[in-house]
């Protein structure tokens, strides 16, 4: 069965509103782009069927409001939770209306509510970024200028000594002097300029799986893939992404310490008409790295992506690099959590932005 035959379609499909058209007998004739990305489907692979029972609004099965709405009832729903067929949830408002004109059709129109709190949420990250770069590159220029003049003086003062054995204090003045140094370059992150060529995304996973595979060693660890193969190459910098990607993971493999039965799934999708920040770009790259662990605790959940925040051992610069790497690439990572679950996403725009805009 083919979609809805008409020239609106293209319009359609630049909607930010997710609509679907069903037939009489409840079957998709017609979804936009933006259903398909608020639903979890694929329209070919969903036009001509029912849409599954567990894709749900408010816990009411879609395809018995689509009946319902068929029968003269009158749907409205506002902030409703939806039930993707992924079983991801979302909050939106739903409208389903019934269109009696021969041949009769049922149009259902899903606006994402949350949207907006999400564009809110990912400028309070990019601004929190970029306040965090510059303070950061302020106060390594502030401690450098007065760290180059006390390696300085000790290399000077070590000429001078009288006895040899006095050397040994002014080794461990030049030897702290630039394990400093080396503290605030770390938080700098890396200081090279990406290199920006054609990258392919499932490349990147595959080399970072590898590589935690390889540190696990005999340790229980299952790293399962869920790779979308219709994914174009992005423009990027592969060894910044892989170095991106690897501090998430293994800040994952961190959390997963002492939990029964580890496990990371790395899942890609395509987002259309997608928001980042402030612009909205036609084609995103999601990149998913979820982790059956305790969670994040809830006490550094909003600073997260700040040096030196660490809920472990590790310095607490693994996140806050990877942003920095992803934001250098125009995208921006996202986290949520919970107990016994958390996802880090990465965001990236794919080649084909022409039409990106601000939001």
């Amino acid at each position: 069965m083919n979609a809805v035959p008409c020239p609106e379609t293209r319009i359609l499909d630049n909607l930010v509103t997710g609509v679907l058209v069903f037939d009489s007998e409840g079957r998709v004739l017609y979804l936009n782009q933006m259903a398909e990305a608020m639903l979890g489907l694929s329209a070919r692979h969903v036009i001509g069927q029912r849409p599954e029972p567990h894709i749900c609004c408010d816990g009411q099965p879609l395809i018995d409001l689509v009946g319902s709405a068929r029968e003269g009832e009158v749907i409205g729903k506002r902030g409703a939770t939806l039930v993707r067929a992924d079983r991801e949830l979302i909050t939106v408002d739903c409208t389903i209306t019934h269109a009696p004109e021969e041949p009769p059709r049922t149009i259902v129109e899903l606006q994402q509510v949350d949207r907006q709190l999400r564009i809110r949420r990912e400028n309070q990250l990019i601004t929190q970024q970029a306040a965090t770069r510059d303070l950061l590159r302020g106060l390594a220029h502030e401690i450098k200028n007065p760290l180059g003049g006390l390696r300085g003086a000790a290399q000077l003062l070590a000429a001078e000594l009288p006895e040899p054995g006095l050397e040994e204090y002014t080794r461990i003045i030049i030897e702290e002097a630039d394990r400093l140094k080396s503290l605030v370059d770390a938080l700098l992150g890396p200081n090279r300029r990406p290199e920006y060529r054609p990258v392919n995304i499932h490349q990147v996973l595959e080399r970072v799986r590898s590589l935690v595979l390889a540190e696990a060693g005999d340790r229980e660890l299952v790293i399962e893939r869920d790779y979308d193969p219709s994914i174009p190459e992005l423009i990027g910098d592969a060894d910044q992404l892989i170095q991106a990607v690897l501090n998430i993971v293994r800040n994952a493999v961190q959390a997963l310490q002492g939990v029964e039965r580890p496990r990371i799934r790395l899942k890609t999708r395509i987002a259309r008409n997608f928001t980042i920040g402030a612009v909205r770009h036609r084609l995103v790259a999601r990149v998913e790295i979820r982790d059956n662990g305790p969670g994040i605790p809830e006490a550094i959940a909003d600073t997260l992506f700040l040096p030196m925040v660490t809920s472990g051992s590790g310095t607490g610069l693994g996140l806050s690099i990877a942003q920095s790497l992803i934001t250098q690439h125009r995208g921006l990572v996202e986290c949520s959590s919970r107990p016994g679950e958390t996802v880090f996403t990465l965001l990236l725009p794919l080649p084909g932005n022409r039409n990106a805009q601000e939001a």
